[in-house]
């Protein structure tokens, strides 16, 4: 299990303020084709659970990236914000957004690994799953 630390921060412009009162110390790499799609690289990110607080909500514009998931971005700047998930209102956010500074963070772990293209590899030691190990694991099938 990771650590747990709180933190804030905001969007490129500052329109937008963040707040999260938990966020996992534990940075993950998702290479799947929407992330890398959506940010031009893998989205490096955090765990930040349901806790997450908006100033400047006027300034967020919602996607709906698939049946399970919403993606935030910045109105004014663009900024990526948030990936969150529908059911369960969890927040996946990008490291980058948090003043936390990077001695909080360890990065240790990559998903959709087959996905990742043959162009780049990190050098870190990292727990790597599959996409199909991933959905397994965290969005079981109903039987």
């Amino acid at each position: 299990m990771s650590d747990m630390i709180s933190g804030s921060g905001t969007c490129l412009c500052d329109a937008v303020r963040i707040t999260a009162k938990t966020i996992s110390t534990s940075v993950g790499a998702c290479h799947c084709n929407i992330c890398r799609k959506w940010g031009g690289g893998p989205f490096l990110s955090v765990d930040c659970g349901t806790e997450v607080l908006f100033e400047g909500e006027q300034n967020i514009s919602v996607f709906s990236s698939s049946e399970w998931a919403e993606r935030g971005f910045c109105t004014q700047c663009g900024t990526h914000l948030f990936y969150r998930l529908k059911e369960t209102n969890q927040h996946i956010m990008p490291v980058g957004l948090f003043s936390n500074g990077d001695q909080a963070f360890t990065f240790d772990h990559q998903v959709f690994i087959e996905e990742r293209p043959a162009f780049y590899c990190f050098a870190n030691k990292t727990n790597d799953m599959t996409g199909a190990e991933l959905f397994a694991k965290y969005l079981p099938i109903p039987e």
